[in-house]
């Protein structure tokens, strides 16, 4: 059946007049955008991650016929880097981001039909997106993502209140700018981590290729600073983390919120978090209480990464919902 589904890569050109040189944004299609179905663009978490630990979400193209499509953004992946900007709070905002995306549909000519897909940072971003009512949007879904910053802070040390102690004093003095051994240090990430970010082990492939490109090149997450980095960053935060932890944010996403735009949301919409989650029930309920249409699915046996720990439920789940009338 995969070797029937058409798989179509390429690059297009997004004009970002403060880069002051040319960008290009790397795409791939699953499926066959003339094949009449609405295609569903998919957003990744990070930011600065490419897309590739949302290949899962191609076997909707292989069993439905969807054409699923991933890219990856700006400085990440085979997208253009720019290291220059590293630390440029006015140049790595959501808007930028939000450019690339509307620069992408266009490109592919689905503008005035399309379903969207956001994942973590990336259900920031759909969110962001569908609150400027963009005609073409037929249906949202959100998983795993939040609708506050100091909300998703909030949730993650509530999730590391609840470690063994020793665990959680390591984390904490982490965060009060005490010594800690390095080695001690991402021990106790990596239970953190194995608990709510990813529960398969080992990290599947797709996922550690992820974390390694975060790795070469983590200017866009230290720029804009979202407080879940990648288990491979520990090592990197060992060395510059106080006051740059996973549990606090300083960059352009310190402090963001779209709650009072909610209501502008007109799509229907799905949510989807799970049990283990840093996306809880309180970080989550606030796209419930907002958004007109809106349907909320909770995974009883994941954390962060639905796509890799329940598969089957996670697809089942977005493909019932696109393909609904």
């Amino acid at each position: 059946m995969e070797s029937r589904t058409m798989v179509l890569e390429g690059e297009l050109d997004f004009n970002v007049p403060l880069a002051n040189k040319p960008c290009t944004t790397w795409y791939t299609i699953f499926g066959d955008l003339k094949s009449g179905s609405r295609p569903l663009v998919c957003l990744q978490g990070g930011p600065g991650m490419p897309h590739n630990y949302m290949r899962p979400l191609k076997n909707i193209a292989i069993s439905h016929g969807v054409p699923i499509i991933m890219y990856d953004q700006l400085g990440s992946g085979k997208s253009t880097y720019l290291p220059e900007k590293a630390g440029d709070g006015e140049f790595r905002t959501v808007d930028l981001f939000l450019s690339e995306l509307e620069n992408l549909l266009s490109k592919l000519g689905i503008q005035d039909d399309y379903d969207l897909l956001g994942q973590s940072w990336g259900g920031m971003l759909a969110a962001s997106h569908a609150i400027r009512q963009p005609q073409g949007l037929h249906r949202l879904i959100l998983a795993d993502t939040l609708t506050s910053m100091d909300s998703w802070v909030d949730a993650v040390n509530g999730l590391v209140d609840e470690l063994p102690d020793n665990i959680k004093e390591t984390i904490k003095n982490d965060q009060k700018g005490k010594t800690t051994d390095p080695e001690e240090f991402q021990a106790a990430m990596q239970v953190f981590y194995e608990k709510h970010f990813c529960r398969v082990k080992p990290f599947p492939d797709d996922l550690n290729h992820c974390f390694a490109a975060v790795v070469a090149d983590p200017t866009v997450y230290f720029t804009m600073c979202v407080p879940l980095p990648t288990p491979c960053l520990i090592q990197v935060l060992t060395s510059v983390r106080h006051g740059t932890s996973e549990f606090l944010v300083i960059g352009t996403l310190q402090g963001w919120t779209i709650e009072a735009e909610l209501r502008k949301i007109n799509v229907p919409t799905l949510l989807i978090n799970c049990e283990y989650d840093p996306a809880t029930d309180k970080v989550m309920k606030p796209f419930f209480k907002a958004i007109g249409k809106v349907k909320w699915v909770r995974l009883k046996e994941s954390s962060h990464m639905p796509q890799f720990e329940q598969l089957e439920e996670f697809l089942e789940a977005v493909t019932s919902f696109i393909r609904s009338v």
